[in-house]
């Protein structure tokens, strides 16, 4: 299991298509040049000023190594300024321990869903039953934030999941995603 971020970016109106073809053309690949797995990239189909993603590692340690080279080096320093300007909110981030996850090829809808089970037992329960390997169950990493220049939520226990099943008897935020294709 790796250490993951799933990350909700609130964009300004009009900005998403903006932030998005800067993210596939330098950062996908600026990002795995130190190290950072990047998983699936989503425009939210329920907010079209939204942009959802994860990333991942395979510890905290490295992590931490990670953010600081990339955030530090020369493709974020060249595009920081256009990456930001897209954005109003860049802190909705959750940090997770599970497998990842990135749509398969011809996807054109994912639902997300982010589950804050009152009983681990019983969130286990439900789990035995309706989520399977296809799922990406994804658990709240309690680790400290590492790298504090990037906020993470705390404080939260949650469980993320990709793919239909039964509604949990638990709170939930379903997301319908649509995977961002790369030509």
């Amino acid at each position: 299991m790796s250490i993951v971020e799933l990350r909700q970016y609130t964009l300004h109106p009009g900005a998403r298509e903006t932030l998005i073809e800067l993210f596939e053309r330098d950062f996908v690949t600026g990002q795995q040049s130190v190290g950072i797995t990047v998983g699936g990239r989503f425009r939210d189909l329920d907010d079209p000023n939204r942009f959802v993603w994860l990333r991942a590692f395979p510890d905290m340690t490295r992590r931490r190594r990670s953010l600081e080279a990339f955030y530090t080096g020369p493709v974020w320093r060249e595009h920081r300024e256009a990456a930001n300007a897209t954005m109003i909110d860049s802190d909705d981030v959750l940090l997770l321990r599970g497998p990842g996850f990135t749509a398969e090829r011809g996807t054109r809808e994912v639902v997300a869903t982010v589950c804050h089970p009152s009983d681990a037992a019983a969130f286990d329960a439900y789990a035995a039953r309706h989520l399977g390997p296809g799922h990406a169950l994804h658990r709240t990493e309690h680790a400290e934030n590492n790298y504090p220049l990037l906020p993470v939520r705390t404080g939260e226990d949650v469980r993320v999941w990709f793919g239909p099943a039964q509604p949990p008897p638990f709170p939930t935020r379903r997301l319908r995603l649509e995977p961002v294709t790369t030509h």
